[in-house]
């Protein structure tokens, strides 16, 4: 009852500060809030000890992140998401750094990021701890995720009346068969490779064989690397990791304790103390702690300044592919295309690392932006570095780079090709809806909602589809110096994990962000001589976040200052899924795209 009173006066007084301000000045209220909530300059002083809160959420692109107008109303505390980049520089950096004496880590992971982004985090602990610089980690719960950072801690710390969850991973897809079967809507769908299961969940209301086959082989690659990475940290057998998971799932703080996940059961005050002792203090008003975000602020002031005119474009591709988008969760195809134009005309750009963290989209898009990727790389040279995900069209925007970089547990491939055919005329003609028209040309009304397509009309836009999916495979080949005939084989919209990838051709190494940039400046010939700018710039501040959050206001619900239940989970993949389904804006109706944001718990 607390959480629904506080959110109804919440939104109440959303709609108080929008009427008493209006649009000018809630938009100067959310600048003010936004700048207020940047994290302050710190002085780093001897005895200092790095902090990584993982609830401060872990994203690929560093861009200026104003406060969420939801987030403070609802009372929660503004945080900017810790970018993957900033997070790999200061630990590096601090690992050399005689003022920084340990790294803590704590909180639970915020946000989405995947294990490809966290394999890159755990390398750089991995290499702060071979600097012989101690890692403490402390929580009441931790997850896979978390424990899979955690577990690389010399020190690693579990609450009493804590747990750990260690019960493997699974995937969830929400299928929409039903509901359309039930309110009278007909999907008809086409589809070039017997894998591309991202129409399944308008068509049918459980996976098929094939769709199982293939997230079976690229969420078991996930799960073993987890196994063995966390095994190999704890001393521990691979085999032992997987018994704890089959047989305890959420293992209870003693036996975390006597099953050698933690190194010692603690309460916050014993943490402290020995976080003090470290520090070499007693009074914790002198503990001198530093934020990731902070540490990397003091050290590198000028990062974002010019100051060489060898430079290295570090362009952040991350969302569903769009043709055109105000949204900062998306790529806009005519945005990026623009974008990189401008690239290959600077002369001050030297290279170019594509950074790519997205399932795909709409065919168009998708293919305008392969093609400028194509002419930047006959320009200069231009490396991919696959995140967590750079599948279909994202695969297709990778392809034209002269290397590609991929985690192994990045999910990658579904190469093929989709169109989803709607129609509402059950719907319609239940509630009294009908239609009539006159036309000119036997299939002048084939894009109409109002009736099935007949065979020969399926059979005209099938060979559209085929035509694209020829045309992907002919691109992959040509780009990656394959048979035809072998990508054909691994292509079918089959989806792979980065490891299964190189075995079969489509990417060329597995390496993190920091691979890809050193490639593409060996590449550039560049030596120590060079500056990495990324772009977009300051995407959300500017362009986007106005807009987009007062839509968010208006209509999402408030978020909770906690975990959402089980209940609001459930309903909140729903919501991301039908967001996914606005976003397929293909003129033509065609999509790369691997399945609907497939949920790894």
């Amino acid at each position: 009852m607390r959480s629904f009173v506080k959110q109804v006066l919440a939104t109440l007084t959303g709609l108080i500060l929008f009427g008493a301000l209006g649009v000018g000045g809630l938009f100067f209220l959310v600048a003010a809030l936004s700048w207020g909530a940047r994290e302050p300059e710190a002085s780093i002083e001897d005895d200092t000890i790095l902090t990584l809160d993982l609830s401060q959420g872990i994203t690929d692109a560093n861009v200026d992140v104003p406060v969420q107008i939801t987030g403070l109303l609802s009372g929660n505390t503004p945080s900017r998401p810790l970018s993957l980049r900033v997070a790999l520089d200061a630990i590096a950096a601090a690992a050399d750094d005689d003022r920084i004496t340990a790294l803590y880590l704590e909180g639970n992971l915020a946000g989405g990021a995947g294990f490809a982004t966290l394999r890159e985090i755990r390398l750089a602990l991995e290499q702060f701890q071979s600097a012989g610089k101690p890692i403490y980690a402390y929580n009441r719960i931790w997850s896979e995720r978390d424990y899979y950072l955690a577990s690389v801690a010399d020190h690693l710390y579990l609450n009493p009346n804590g747990l750990v969850e260690l019960n493997g991973l699974s995937t969830e897809t929400t299928f929409f068969a039903g509901a359309l079967e039930k309110y009278g809507v007909e999907v008809q769908v086409l589809r070039a490779g017997q894998y591309k299961s991202a129409v399944e969940p308008f068509i049918r209301q459980e996976s098929s064989p094939q769709e199982i086959q293939q997230t079976e082989a690229w969420l078991t690659d996930l799960w073993q690397g987890f196994v063995t990475a966390t095994a190999t940290s704890r001393e521990l057998s691979p085999q032992a990791i997987q018994a704890i998971a089959d047989t305890q799932a959420l293992v209870l703080a003693q036996n975390a304790l006597e099953d050698g996940l933690v190194d010692a059961l603690r309460q916050p005050d014993e943490v402290l103390d020995e976080l003090l002792a470290v520090a070499n203090v007693e009074d914790p008003k002198d503990l001198n702690q530093v934020s990731v975000t902070a540490y990397d602020t003091a050290t590198s002031p000028g990062k974002t300044a010019q100051t060489s005119r060898n430079q290295v474009a570090l362009v952040y591709i991350e969302g569903d592919i769009v043709g055109s988008t105000s949204s900062p969760t998306q790529v806009g195809g005519d945005r990026t295309v623009q974008l990189l134009q401008e690239l290959r005309r600077d002369d001050n750009i030297k290279a170019v690392v594509l950074r790519i963290n997205s399932p795909g989209g709409s065919a168009t898009a998708s293919d305008d932006v392969a093609r400028e990727v194509q002419l930047l790389r006959d320009t200069k040279p231009t490396i991919a570095s696959m995140g967590n995900v750079a599948a279909s069209g994202g695969y297709q925007i990778a392809t034209f780079a002269q290397r590609i970089y991929a985690s192994p547990n990045t999910i990658t491939g579904s190469i093929g090709v989709f169109s989803l055919l709607p129609n509402v005329q059950e719907l319609a003609n239940t509630n009294g809806i009908t239609w009539d028209g006159v036309k000119t040309a036997r299939y002048a009304d084939t894009d109409t909602l109002a009736r099935s397509k007949t065979p020969a009309e399926l059979a005209i836009q099938q060979q559209v589809v085929d035509q694209l999916y020829s045309n992907f495979l002919q691109t992959v080949a040509d780009s990656r110096s394959l048979p035809l005939a072998e990508v054909e084989a691994v292509a079918q919209g089959r989806v792979w994990s980065g490891e299964d990838a190189q075995s079969v051709g489509l990417v060329d190494e597995l390496g993190g962000l920091n691979e890809a940039i050193a490639a593409a400046v060996t590449a550039a010939e560049l030596d120590d001589d060079w500056q990495l700018v990324e772009y977009p710039r300051a995407q959300f501040l500017g362009q986007f976040s106005f807009a987009s959050q007062l839509r968010s206001l208006a209509f999402s619900p408030l978020p909770l200052s906690h975990s959402p239940d089980p209940l609001t989970q459930t309903w909140q993949q729903v919501q991301t899924d039908l967001q996914s389904l606005r976003a397929l804006d293909d003129p033509m109706g065609l999509y790369m795209r691997m399945p609907i944001n497939p949920v790894v718990r």
